[in-house]
């Protein structure tokens, strides 16, 4: 752009105009530009500003500069500790104790006198509660040899199925192994210094992987009763998170339901990894997910969303623009949670309209206040909208599935189920990294769909990783 350096005095009419001009044309560039840059910085702000409390990021994400802990639950109406009405529960003495030390008493502590020979009036008992000295208890099989004096020939008696070498480890230590690795994650190396520590020597790795084999093959008919279970069940949570397979990100998918537990990974997060798990397509009843867009694909199931999400999301508006709309919307969608659950017999019609009505009013007034932009003139591009105009327009556009818990009592208000179930397998991604292989993955998720199944079932999980490596692993009941 051309600069014209002359003077006022040596302007003419038709100049001045034209500097004018340019220098408009200058403004409205610069204008353009700082509003370019306010947006970027509010989108940097925006990014900064969010942590696990506000937002759908994972805990692992906020570093080391942990946020203050914030929760929606009411302060100061429940002291720490057991509530009223809570049953308590003690270690109880038992009537057959292993071993009793008798504890003498030989002399007067006031008087020095001596009552070794002085009649007992009663003993007081205490307990200790404790293990004994681990080690490895070893049974050895002995099979008669004889030869047949008809035919001659040379035979031994049968072994128990399970018995295959002169020496391995027993269904009980391989039960443990598989536990420790499947369930309390522990690496394989890990495993074998734990063996080591607790009873002086370990199975290899290579013996705990093909235990991991073994278990994974023992367990498919549990699995495939939990998979029917889950797609029979009336509610279902779902939910999904990375995890590095082969070098490479994948996804864990999970379905939950509160007694059952069906996990699988897939190379893809949306509706291809969802039709090959199967569990989604074959539903029939309540989806709880947090709102990914694939779920809404599936139409045989009726859909509810996660509110734990919306109360961080609404948060974020809180602490970031101050939004008062935000902060209602919060307290009415808790009130409503409080409300629901205290109501056994459900609520009336008139109080469901009630609060559905002061939803829909909360909803107007943020729109209000950050409204929806036009739409572009050129209708393949899309315009980014406000967060908190992206959130209110899907808090309308859902407003059955944000307020499903209110009017079913079998929806719950959260997904938190599902969030839990996947939780622990970040943990498992932070202690090993990552899984070398996708059949590595697959194992892996197998087994811990049996044990979480089992834990849910409340069953001891050592047991029923021994009942698997049996050959009758624990079958869940389907749902009546």
């Amino acid at each position: 752009m051309k600069k014209i350096l002359l003077s006022p005095d040596q302007l003419s009419r038709e100049a001045l105009i034209a500097l004018i001009v340019q220098q408009a044309e200058q403004i409205e560039a610069l204008q353009g530009q700082v509003k370019r840059l306010e947006a970027q910085v509010e989108k940097l702000e925006r990014q900064i500003a969010k942590n696990s409390t506000n937002s759908s990021k994972p805990p692992s994400s906020d570093g080391l500069k942990k946020p203050a802990p914030k929760s929606q639950r009411e302060r100061g109406k429940r002291k720490t500790g057991g509530q009223p009405g809570h049953n308590g529960e003690t270690l109880e003495r038992v009537d057959t104790p292993d071993a009793v030390v008798f504890h003498a008493l030989r002399q007067c502590q006031q008087c020095q006198d001596d009552l070794s020979e002085v009649t007992v009036d009663r003993r007081m008992r205490r307990q200790v509660f404790d293990l004994p000295p681990a080690r490895w208890e070893v049974t050895e099989h002995q099979a008669e040899v004889k030869r047949c004096p008809g035919c001659g020939w040379v035979q031994h008696a049968p072994f128990p199925a399970q018995v295959r070498a002169p020496t391995q480890y027993g269904m009980r230590a391989l039960a443990q192994a598989v536990y420790l690795h499947s369930y309390q994650l522990l690496p394989l190396a890990r495993i074998q210094e734990w063996f080591i520590d607790w009873v002086g020597h370990g199975p290899s790795e290579g013996t705990i992987q093909r235990a991991l084999e073994q278990m994974s093959a023992a367990v498919a008919p549990a699995l495939d009763a939990i998979y029917a279970g889950v797609t029979h069940a009336e509610v279902v949570r779902f939910d999904e998170t990375g995890l590095r397979i082969a070098g490479r990100l994948g996804w864990l998918h999970t379905a939950s339901t509160p007694d059952l537990t069906y996990y699988t990974v897939h190379a893809q997060r949306g509706e291809e990894a969802l039709l090959d798990a199967g569990v989604l397509p074959a539903c029939r009843g309540w989806a709880v997910h947090d709102g990914f867009t694939p779920y809404w694909g599936f139409t045989t199931v009726r859909h509810a969303l996660c509110n734990a999400h919306h109360l961080r999301e609404l948060e974020f508006l809180v602490e970031q623009y101050q939004a008062k709309w935000a902060k209602s919307m919060q307290l009415l969608l808790i009130t409503m949670k409080h409300r629901r659950q205290a109501a056994s017999q459900g609520l009336s019609r008139a109080v469901i309209t009630a609060l559905e009505r002061r939803y829909d009013r909360l909803i107007a007034q943020g729109l209000a206040a950050f409204p929806p932009l036009p739409r572009s003139p050129d209708r393949k591009q899309r315009v980014a909208q406000h967060p908190a105009t992206n959130l209110l327009l899907r808090l309308r556009k859902h407003r059955d599935a944000v307020l499903a818990f209110l009017r079913h009592a079998e929806v719950p208000f959260d997904n938190n189920l599902a969030e839990r179930d996947l939780r622990m397998m970040k943990v498992k991604q932070k202690i090993s990294g990552c899984f070398r292989t996708w059949d590595g993955a697959e194992l892996f998720v197998a087994i811990r769909s049996y044990l979480s199944t089992a834990r849910k079932q409340g069953v001891s999980m050592l047991h029923a990783a021994h009942l698997a490596f049996l050959g009758s692993p624990l079958i869940p009941p389907l749902p009546e």
